[in-house]
């Protein structure tokens, strides 16, 4: 917990309303400008920790580790019928990132516990059940928004992970 100063508070309230006044806006890109407001109050509680209670560990392996989560998450919510995913595969992150796939996967697996397809797999299956909550989108829409070409693929990635990931 920190104590803040009068003006900080301001500062911080006003990081809300834009907060606020985004969500309910038709801005397209909104839930990333949020995302970004988010981050400015997550690094404003950052610099206000003393300087002794940073972990200094953080080495090459933990930037990727991270790296990997935020290009994943950037790609989401999808928005609109016509929003496709870039990034589908394990693959596509490494070469976005610059590192090989088997050192990303590996990476991954020792800081997290999970493989890169494991996270994307995930992912995806939460995006989808929102997707089939949340709006009047037929599955075919949803499949190709998830990037899924045939409606067939994305019925059996779907149904095989709700076997084992109710």
């Amino acid at each position: 917990m920190f104590q803040i100063s009068d003006s900080e508070a301001d500062e911080l309230v006003l990081l809300f309303r834009k907060m606020q006044q985004e969500i309910a806006s038709a801005y397209l890109y909104k839930y990333d400008l949020i995302r970004n407001y988010l981050m400015e109050m997550i690094h404003y509680g950052q610099k206000s920790q003393p300087l002794t209670t940073y972990n200094n560990t953080h080495n090459a392996s933990a930037r990727v580790s991270s790296l990997f989560i935020e290009l994943l998450e950037r790609q989401f919510p999808i928005a609109s019928t016509q929003q496709k995913l870039i990034l589908r595969t394990a693959k596509d992150y490494a070469d976005r990132l610059s590192v090989h796939s088997n050192h990303l996967n590996r990476v991954l697996k020792e800081s997290t516990g999970k493989t890169t397809t494991e996270h994307i797999a995930g992912r995806l299956v939460q995006e989808a059940k929102i997707l089939l909550k949340q709006n009047d989108w037929n599955i075919s829409e949803i499949a190709y928004s998830l990037g899924f070409e045939q409606l067939s693929h994305f019925s059996t990635f779907f149904k095989s992970k709700l076997l084992y990931h109710p």
